[in-house]
């Protein structure tokens, strides 16, 4: 269960950056990684946004379970 929280938290954290460079020079790494251009899209980017939008999921879950418990 450690390495799914690592896993998880490590996706987050390179979603996060991924967004905040979006947002601060219009660059998308995942898609640059992907070999894209911007606002393009292919399988490979969507299985990373689809991974880090489900470890937001199981993040918040874990969060609010062990919140709920003290």
């Amino acid at each position: 269960m450690k390495a799914l929280n690592i896993v998880t938290l490590v996706l987050l954290v390179v979603g996060g950056l991924n967004w905040g460079l979006v947002g601060a020079a219009k660059f998308d790494l995942v898609a640059t990684i992907a070999g894209l251009e911007f606002g393009q899209t292919s399988w490979f980017s969507s299985a990373v946004y689809l991974l880090v939008g489900l470890s937001a999921v199981y993040q918040a879950l874990t969060f609010w379970r062990q919140a709920s418990a003290r």
